[in-house]
């Protein structure tokens, strides 16, 4: 497996870890009850909980785009040390966005996002070269 891929799959698992971090205080805060049903009247999350919320949600955004770089330098066969690099990038500053988002830090989360649109750049270079 290339390294593209692995970090696909590390997005993947990033963006897994984004939905539990979200999800669990919620289930321990309103119940299981709350947690199987149909939550039509979810009081909103609040402090790190509602970051981690706004984090997943700005993944889940991004991970299509990353997702579909990834796959076309695959199957396009010029997934090299460019498009690694760049992936490689993008879930670095990922994993860092995530967590001074959550940690409630700006400015310096905006700088890790535009990291990882340049993780994106990386790829494309690679495909188009």
């Amino acid at each position: 497996m290339t390294t593209d891929l692995w970090m696909l799959l590390a997005a993947a698992g990033l963006q897994w870890a984004l939905i539990m971090a979200t999800a669990l205080p919620q289930i321990l805060a309103n119940g299981m009850g709350w947690a199987s049903g149909n939550r039509d009247e979810t009081p909103e999350p609040s402090g790190w909980v509602a970051r981690c919320k706004r984090c997943s949600a700005n993944m889940l955004e991004n991970l299509p785009i990353f997702t579909a770089l990834v796959l076309v330098a695959q199957a396009s066969g010029t997934a090299d040390s460019l498009t690694a690099n760049g992936a490689i990038l993008f879930v670095v500053a990922r994993v860092v966005h995530a967590a001074l988002y959550v940690g409630g830090v700006t400015y310096l989360r905006t700088a890790a996002w535009a990291v990882s649109i340049a993780g994106w750049g990386l790829i494309v270079a690679g495909i188009v070269s």
